[in-house]
């Protein structure tokens, strides 16, 4: 089922909306918290997003370009602000197509539907975990934390996504190198440590130091 995240101050038309997508089969969320949009973005990882111009504290060009950084996700800007010149301001800040408000609810779902048709027929959906403003997009093994992308290795990918997986609790060193096997590359302990190293040192290097915690004949840990 494709999540659909609503970015919309106004109550009223975020809930109709919410309604209107659900009853097409659709899972949907509207976000609350509009301080901090991309880390409800990052946590409910959304197949599109529908994005009103006018928001509280940062406005969707702002959010837009700070999803661009971490994900292609399409977006649909949803707006009252219809002119030509925020219709372009949309398109070339990483916007998909513009909707003009008021607008028709079955018009809007056409143009989801149509979107969503377009993006994922033939490629896979993006996949982000996030943990304390650190974003993982195992689509393209990038890590994004405070405006700076790292370029992962495969075996520092897997690592990472295993433990932001169960992020809270120790993860084993067995159960890590079983991960990195389906990489088809056979993974032993010495091995493991020096992957694990040179991930650290990376990490440190855009200012994620003591982000993986070791905890002594256990594991590995993300607090």
């Amino acid at each position: 089922m494709y999540k659909i995240l609503i970015v919309e101050d106004d109550l009223i038309i975020a809930k109709a909306v919410k309604s209107h997508i659900e009853s097409w089969g659709y899972e949907a969320e509207c976000v609350t918290d509009f301080k901090d949009v991309l880390a409800v973005f990052a946590s409910y990882n959304p197949q599109l997003v529908l994005l009103d111009i006018t928001l509280p504290f940062f406005n969707g060009y702002h959010w837009c370009q700070e999803i661009r950084k971490v994900s292609k996700t399409p977006i649909i800007f949803i707006s009252s602000a219809s002119d030509n010149m925020n219709i372009v301001m949309a398109m070339n800040m990483g916007g998909d197509d513009f909707i003009a408000k008021p607008f028709d609810l079955n018009v809007l779902t056409a143009k989801v539907q149509a979107l969503l048709r377009r993006t994922y027929d033939f490629t896979g959906q993006t996949n982000l975990l996030e943990h304390n403003g650190a974003i993982l997009n195992t689509s393209d093994s990038t890590l994004n934390f405070n405006n700076r992308k790292m370029e992962l290795s495969k075996n520092e990918l897997k690592i990472l996504q295993v433990l932001l997986e169960n992020k809270g609790k120790t993860v084993s060193r067995e159960t890590i190198m079983t991960r990195l096997w389906e990489t088809d590359s056979y993974i032993d302990d010495n091995t493991l440590t020096v992957n694990m190293t040179r991930l650290r040192k990376k990490l440190q290097e855009i200012g994620l130091s003591d982000f993986i915690t070791t905890k002594k004949g256990l594991g590995y840990l993300v607090e």
